[in-house]
């Protein structure tokens, strides 16, 4: 597991736009397992905030150099 392979992700109340989870995903995947991994935890999320999934996005964290 490099270090350089993780990607940070942040879930994003879309009425608030305020930040309510943080996720990191360690091993590389392909953009359909990482979207089914994140669908995955966006609904986790809802359900522990009472919030509907569809209030909910998710962006990459992307570190600026």
């Amino acid at each position: 597991m490099a270090a350089d392979t993780a990607k940070h992700y942040k879930f994003i109340n879309s009425k608030t736009g305020y930040v309510i989870y943080y996720y990191t995903i360690n091993e590389p995947l392909n953009t359909d397992e990482a979207k089914a991994e994140l669908e995955k935890i966006k609904a986790k999320v809802a359900t522990e905030n009472s919030l509907f999934a569809d209030t909910i996005y998710w962006e990459e964290i992307k570190e600026e150099r």
